[in-house]
């Protein structure tokens, strides 16, 4: 062995330092701007939405109700059945096609202002920044020795992330049973232990990501992340420094001439780095842990303005646009470019689909089934009679009476006829027999339609077609 090789133990840890990346804490620095103001604005908005949704009340009920027990989706006035799987379906292609077509034109613009990662890191950072201060001021806090006042600060967070945290757990378990039946068990005490159980989970899942992991989620366990390269071009809109204007960087005095120094514009002042929620560095060109969220643009603007240099150092800009010295004008004609045109296209046509089909479902459904129970029989009055089960479904909310009828063979009539009553939001099972003379049938299997007709209100119809035996 050579006497200049190193031990294994030196190699492992090589090896170790190597492969895994020890992660340091970002301080993430408070910033200001135009983009930060949209963020603010989605946070509010989709947090309004998300907490406030399971409480709106329609017609007596929660608007909003995914009731898993009763395998019933309420939405405002419109109840989805396990049988409208397709149109679950066809929302969950519309999205992809959404997140492809915004992918296209303005890269990460979900993840920067959307993502549920995203959003509630900026809650929790929030919560940080007021407890503990601004980056600085963390940094000297996590830096100091243990003593009461930092005990405090680091309980009052912990705290309110907590309570944050529960409450989003509860929160989300009221999208799946009643909120208001499921706020008086938790104030009685009373809660059932799968309740309890995805309450304290979810509300785990919320502290763990948005308090400590952060950047880890977005640049490790986030699957968008890997593939969003395959779906933007050089024409796509993305968070970019402009090396050209900005190479080389170096510090200077705010009345110096940065080309008479032989300088760019870039003042290499690291802000941009500091208010970054992921810790990268822009300037290094576009990476996959980029969020887009603008932050470090509002960043560079605010330092652009104090040295008296143009906006837009660090922008929402495209390859093609940096590289051919584009305006905006050229830059948005190559927005609507084929990929883009296509995205759109199916995206419209999905969404006319949902919209189409949801507008055209039967409220009122059948399903016919033979009652192997029964055989085909002859009974006295020179009849034949087939029995059948019929599953009448009523969707809507308000009860319904169902006439029953029967088509295919003369003569062929429901015996013993009358209206059934269909509760609201129900399926019940009918049993029916239908009759035909002898005299006019022979021996086979005839094919026949049963028909569901609904009396009053809205004309609603199911039908259904079976087969009519005659041994």
């Amino acid at each position: 062995m050579n006497a200049q090789s190193p031990e294994p133990s030196e190699n492992a840890s090589a090896a170790e330092e190597w492969l895994y990346e020890v992660r340091r804490k970002i301080y993430s620095r408070s910033v200001t701007g135009w983009f930060n103001n949209w963020r603010v604005f989605m946070v509010l908005f989709t947090q309004v939405v998300f907490y406030g949704l399971p409480w709106l009340r329609w017609d007596g009920r929660q608007a909003v109700l995914l009731d898993l027990a009763t395998r019933k989706f309420y939405f405002f006035g419109m109840i989805l059945w396990p049988q409208d799987v397709i149109f679950l379906a066809l929302l969950l292609i519309i999205s992809a096609y959404g997140l492809f077509l915004f992918t296209a034109i303005a890269g990460r613009l979900f993840c920067g202002y959307a993502c549920p990662q995203t959003v509630y890191t900026e809650i929790f950072m929030w919560i940080e920044r007021r407890v503990e201060g601004d980056r600085l001021a963390r940094i000297r806090l996590d830096g100091s020795d243990w003593n009461a006042r930092k005990i405090a600060i680091k309980t009052t967070k912990h705290a309110l992330w907590i309570a944050l945290s529960l409450w989003t757990g509860f929160t989300f378990v009221g999208y799946f049973t009643p909120i208001v039946s499921l706020a008086g068990e938790v104030l009685s005490l009373t809660l059932g232990p799968w309740q309890t159980f995805w309450v304290l989970f979810y509300g785990f899942a919320t502290y763990g990501n948005a308090g400590f992991m952060r950047e880890q989620v977005c640049k490790y366990m986030c699957p968008y992340a890997r593939f969003q390269s395959v779906m933007i071009d050089k024409d796509t809109l993305i968070v970019t420094y402009d090396g050209q204007r900005g190479e080389p960087r170096g510090r200077r005095s705010k009345n110096a001439d940065p080309r008479a120094e032989g300088k760019g514009d870039c003042v290499d002042c690291s802000i941009c780095v500091q208010v970054c929620p992921t810790g990268i560095d822009i300037r290094d060109g576009l990476q996959y842990m980029c969020i887009g969220c603008g932050a470090c643009v509002d960043a560079c603007d605010q330092v652009m303005d104090k040295m008296s240099y143009p906006r837009g150092l660090i922008r929402y800009s495209s390859e093609n646009a940096i590289r051919n010295h584009w305006g905006k004008r050229e830059q948005w004609a190559h927005l609507l470019r084929p990929r883009i045109l296509i995205y759109l296209g199916l995206l419209v046509v999905m969404v006319g689909l949902f919209v189409g089909g949801l507008a055209m479902r039967d409220a009122l459904k059948m399903n016919v089934m033979r009652d192997r129970n029964v055989l085909s029989r002859e009974i006295p009055g020179g009849l034949m009679e087939n029995v059948y089960q019929l599953q009448l479904m009523n969707t809507t909310e308000a009860p319904r009476r169902v006439r029953i009828e029967a088509t295919g063979l003369p003569g062929l009539a429901v015996h013993d006829a009358q209206a059934v009553v269909v509760p609201p939001s129900t399926n019940i099972l009918q049993p029916i027999e239908l009759t035909v003379p002898v005299d006019n049938v022979r021996k086979g299997i005839y094919k026949i339609e049963i028909k569901a007709v609904a009396e009053g209100g809205r004309p609603l119809s199911a039908s259904s077609r079976t087969t009519f035996i005659v041994p």
